[in-house]
């Protein structure tokens, strides 16, 4: 445990991120599972790919992963 009042905070702030981010990862992941079964709508691939570029701008994900899975989603809506 900290004794300096600035780790303490540091940890605080590190906490409460960890949290927003495990609850922003698996929102993205369940769009992505959801826009990737058969007959989904478009609207379904439209969330995931805004929680897509959300992430990848917020640093939760390298921008390369979400070009890759944008790319996935749109080859996949094409071929249907």
């Amino acid at each position: 445990m900290p004794n300096i009042a600035s780790a303490k905070k540091n940890m605080r702030k590190s906490r409460a991120a960890a949290v927003r981010n495990r609850a922003q990862r698996s929102a993205l992941r369940t769009a992505l599972k959801k826009a990737r079964a058969e007959g989904a709508p478009a609207d379904t691939t439209a969330l995931a790919v805004s929680l897509l570029d959300r992430a990848a701008r917020k640093g939760l994900i390298h921008k390369n992963k979400a070009a890759r899975h944008k790319s996935q989603l749109a080859r996949k809506a094409a071929a249907v």
